[in-house]
């Protein structure tokens, strides 16, 4: 900033000021003051602006200076509303208020931006190591005589895993693909344990469905909240039986299988939470849950998940 531009933007005050002193120097003559004395102390007042404006210029170059070096060093430019030195004046206190406002902001932004990125790597690291044992299982059934059954599965399982992690990038835009209709519940359950047959016939699990109803919802999104729970069944609970009801704008799923531990209930929809039965069995991400809950709160879905260890384990899909 030159001194010129300095002066510039204290044109108002300098306007005052000049007819401050106008006024002075014509009541002065009004008074019959001499010249030479009016003179004397129009020329002190000029001296004393000057010498005004000359200092305040010096120190307020100084001070933009050291701002400027104090945001060149800074390696992240949004944290500078952290390190501001606090400003005497009191329009700039409040120019200086809102600064920290706003870098809080952008720090806040910045570290679930951050934190967004390293949980989706995490995932796609993870979902990658998991994909590979499909793919690898497909490689020995085809190099053993090629059992068509199994290869169904395994391809079906490399498919689940691949839509899982679709949705898991959709997250974020969730707004943007969701598609509300009205569609039938039984509709789209059976459409659910269809496409996953291969799994729940590998698995031996029987599925029954009873009921019905009609609800406005985002029928892609219910099915795979729905197939998810179907593949958990397979994955958990071989041998099992599984019973779907659709009543009263209510979804039951409900299994009779191994159950989970009442002190891990609250924890299943966690991110990454693979449980107890995820560590015996071995191969999950823990985040299978995590989407599922996810989508419910979107689609503003009450999932409620009961569970007894070694008895049952049933997950509720709400609808108000």
């Amino acid at each position: 900033m030159s001194f010129w531009d300095y002066v510039c933007s204290k044109i108002v005050t300098l306007s005052f000021l000049g007819i401050g002193a106008l006024f002075t120097g014509v009541f002065l003559a009004f008074a019959e003051v001499s010249t030479a004395l009016i003179g004397m102390a129009a020329a002190i007042f000029l001296l004393l602006v000057g010498l005004w404006l000359l200092v305040s210029y010096l120190m307020e170059r100084r001070q933009q200076k050291r701002l400027a070096r104090i945001l060149e060093e800074l390696p992240e430019k949004y944290l500078l509303g952290e390190i501001l030195p606090a400003p005497v004046n009191a329009v700039e206190y409040e120019y200086y208020q809102i600064m920290k406002e706003v870098s809080r902001s952008a720090v806040g932004v910045a570290e679930q931006a951050v934190w967004e990125k390293e949980e989706y790597c995490d995932y796609v690291e993870s979902w990658i190591h998991e994909i590979k044992t499909p793919l690898t299982a497909c490689s020995l059934i085809l190099a053993n005589g090629g059992d068509i059954s199994r290869l169904k599965c395994e391809l079906k399982r490399a498919d689940n895993l691949t839509e899982s992690i679709l949705y898991y990038a959709r997250m974020r835009t969730a707004g943007k693909e969701t598609q509300i209709r009205e569609i039938h519940a039984a509709d789209v359950i059976e459409e659910a344990v269809k496409s996953q047959m291969e799994i729940l016939i590998a698995a031996r699990i029987s599925v029954e469905i009873e009921g019905d109803f009609a609800v406005h919802t985002d029928e892609r999104a219910l099915c795979f909240i729905l197939k998810q729970l179907l593949v958990n069944c397979a994955k958990y609970c071989p041998k099992c039986h599984v019973s779907i009801t659709a009543r009263g704008r209510k979804i039951m799923l409900e299994d009779d299988g191994i159950g989970i531990p009442s002190h891990e209930i609250r924890r299943v929809t966690e991110r990454g939470f693979t449980g107890s039965n995820g560590q015996r069995i071995g191969g999950s991400t823990g985040m299978g849950l995590y989407i599922v809950k996810e989508l419910c709160g979107r689609l503003d879905i009450d999932l409620q998940i009961e569970s007894k260890q070694g008895e049952f384990t049933r997950v509720t899909l709400g609808w108000k």
